[in-house]
């Protein structure tokens, strides 16, 4: 049999277990492709439930760990409430770890209204650093489940503040020795700040944009990036979708990064933005109350019918067929 590729396991692999799984009236929301979260019925309240890993970096790992769940929660429609996580050390590892993981878990948690339940920590040979696994859950209202198979031919394609938010911060941490001197430092001092200015949290754009309009699919872009996030939810709604790369918010400090290391953006790791599907008429007055919330919103595609397949139109024109989501960019650095 073939070698797994690093980073997430193709979906195409996953599915073969997915669909061998008994049936459960509960279940509301299972697995599947491009699925933020489980949603489970108990005795007719819905519950959504989310864990996550963070992998890439151990830096700010408590910050990392809940908003990475929170996002994914939020993106369902429900409110992040409880949370549980997995800490996972080497051996050597000293206790002013502990205590500043403990300390970014508890602020994050206090910010977003969530309250910490449980959870476990160890030290393992079996890890080379810092792991965290987080599980988060959260209540939803009947009838206001979100899912990421409602995309109807028409819609438009929104993405909130930026790509590669959290990728362009991971890459400062894991390669500070190897940026100091060769970006300005006014740069620097902006992408040590990205985990909360543009902040890799979308939970706010997620209430504004379920609270006032009737949106078809939210979805928290994170490994394989944008790309990843739009083949996701065109695989979960059986549509096409096409994205011009020249409308795609990027921030500045972003593309300094992704050229220096020579990285595509739209396939670096994304949390931080939201990406929206809805109809048109809504989408006008959706920008324009986050712009009011001072929120970057940008109209970036367009739902096609299914046999269209998800095109990526870069700078210039050419039209890039998305047949399966990319491995994340930083898998080329580490």
């Amino acid at each position: 049999m073939s070698q797994l590729k690093e980073g997430k396991v193709s979906p195409f692999v996953l599915q073969k277990f997915f669909s061998s799984l008994p049936e459960d009236r509960s279940v509301i929301v299972g697995p599947g492709i491009g699925k933020d979260a489980a949603v489970v019925s108990i005795e007719e309240n819905l519950i959504a439930i989310k864990t996550d890993p963070i992998t890439f970096t151990s830096e700010n790992l408590g910050w990392y760990v809940v908003n990475i769940n929170a996002n994914d929660i939020a993106c369902m429609g429900a409110e992040p409430c409880w949370f549980l996580v997995n800490l996972i050390l080497p051996p050597g590892e000293k206790k002013q770890f502990l205590q500043t993981f403990f300390d970014q878990l508890s602020q994050s948690c206090k910010e977003l209204g969530i309250s910490l339940v449980g959870g476990h920590t160890e030290v393992t040979p079996a890890v080379k650093r810092p792991i965290a696994v987080g599980c988060m859950v959260g209540k939803l209202k009947v009838g206001k489940v979100v899912t990421n198979s409602d995309a109807r031919v028409g819609d438009v394609v929104l993405l909130t503040k930026g790509v590669a938010i959290e990728g362009t911060h991971v890459i400062y941490q894991e390669k500070k020795e190897d940026l100091k001197n060769k970006i300005p430092l006014e740069d620097i001092k902006k992408i040590e700040n990205f985990l909360k200015d543009p902040g890799i949290s979308i939970v706010k754009e997620a209430k504004i944009a379920l609270k006032n309009f009737r949106v078809h699919c939210l979805h928290d872009p994170t490994e394989g990036g944008l790309i990843a996030g739009v083949w996701e939810i065109a695989k979960a709604s059986k549509v096409g979708i096409v994205v011009e790369e020249k409308k795609v918010p990027i921030l500045r400090e972003t593309k300094i990064i992704c050229e220096r290391f020579n990285i595509d953006p739209l396939a670096l790791l994304a949390s931080g933005a939201l990406l929206i599907v809805t109809e048109e008429k809504e989408s006008e007055k959706l920008i324009s109350l986050y712009k009011k919330e001072k929120i970057r919103c940008e109209k970036i595609g367009k739902v096609l019918p299914e046999k269209e397949g998800v095109i990526i139109v870069r700078r210039g024109g050419r039209k890039e067929n998305i047949l399966e989501p990319p491995e994340d960019e930083l898998t080329k650095l580490f």
